[in-house]
Formats: structure tokens, sequence, C-alpha cells
């Protein structure tokens, strides 16, 4: 084997090593990102707390609520109330409605994120239907609770003083595969 095939031997297997590694890096962009935002709160994402703050302050603010679904995604998804009026630290309860308008079992799964983006990490959801894949038979209505607070701390900020009012957003996506078939028999149906 003379120099220069040694050389391109080297350079034939660093280029494949970072294929591999380009490639597993797009794989775990997703989960990364997902952790960062969560940690952060960055891009609106919303705290999953185990331990509720009871702590309720007069300070008052506005819920909105939105919901969509991917162009993949046949059910009908929309929240059941436009907007809560509550305190902060107070717990409340939402609902949104989905309905599978198709002749076959759908498994969806729920993104979400909170507008504005800085006030994400305020908002504290206690039980979510985003926990889980949901499950829908054919002509099958359900309604989704989320239970949640907005953060006391939020009035500790003077960057959200100005902030009366949030938006909690949902978009449902499709599963398809063995990841809703495995949903599907998780569920029992």
């Amino acid at each position: 084997m003379t120099n220069l095939d040694k050389k391109n031997s080297r350079v034939g297997i660093l280029v494949a090593g970072t294929a591999v590694l380009m490639v597993g890096m797009a794989y775990a962009a997703v989960p990364l990102y997902e952790l960062f935002c969560q940690v952060t709160g960055y891009g609106g994402t919303t705290q999953e707390v185990a331990e509720v703050d009871s702590t309720v302050i007069e300070r008052g603010i506005k819920v909105r609520f939105d919901a969509s679904t991917h162009r993949d995604m046949a059910w009908e998804f929309k929240p059941s109330q436009n907007n809560q009026q509550l305190k902060i630290g107070e717990q409340s309860i939402a609902y949104y409605e989905a309905y599978n308008p198709t002749n076959k079992t759908i498994v969806g799964r729920a993104t979400y994120n909170v507008t504005p983006h800085k006030a994400g990490s305020y908002f504290a959801k206690i039980d979510c239907f985003c926990f889980t894949e949901q499950v829908l038979k054919p002509g099958e209505r359900i309604d989704m609770p989320v239970v949640y607070y907005i953060d006391p701390s939020i009035d500790e900020d003077p960057n959200l003083n100005e902030v009366t009012e949030v938006t909690l957003s949902y978009t449902f996506f499709a599963l398809e595969g063995e990841e809703a078939e495995e949903a599907i028999v998780a569920s029992g149906r």
C-alpha cells in the first residue's frame, strides 16, 4: 500500500465518520432542542410541574386558547373556551375537543407553546393531554383537559410587567407506523 493509498483511506474513513456523526446529530437535534426548550422556557415552552405553588396574587391575567392540526392530521380540534381570566397563581382547568371524522382509528400527539415566548417558563402545566398519545376511533369525540396555573414568580420578573395576556397553543400531529400501533395497544382500544 502506497502513501497515497494510506492517505486516501484515512480521508475516506474521516468522511464516512463525519457522515455518520452528522446523521446522528440530525436524529438527536429534535430531542435535544425539546430538552433545551423545556429547561429554559425558550420558544414559549411551558413548564411541567409535579408540585403546585399554592400562592395566589391579586394580579390578573387572561389566558387565550388556540388549536390547530398538522396538514396530515384528519381530526377536528378546537378549544372548548376561547379564554379564561384568572389571578396569577390560581389553578385552572381548560378543555380541548378532538373529533375523528374518518373511518379509521387515528393516533395523535400534541405539541404546545405559549406566547409571548418570554412568559412560557411561567406557564405551569399540572396535567395535560399532551403528555400522552391520544387514540380516537372512527367517529369518536373526546374532551381533553389541561390543568395549569401561571407561576407567581412571573410578578418578580420586570421584563414581564406589561404581560396581561398569554396564549396557550396546541398543534396535533398524526402518528403512524410502529409508534401508532404501540399507542393503540397501550390504550387497550
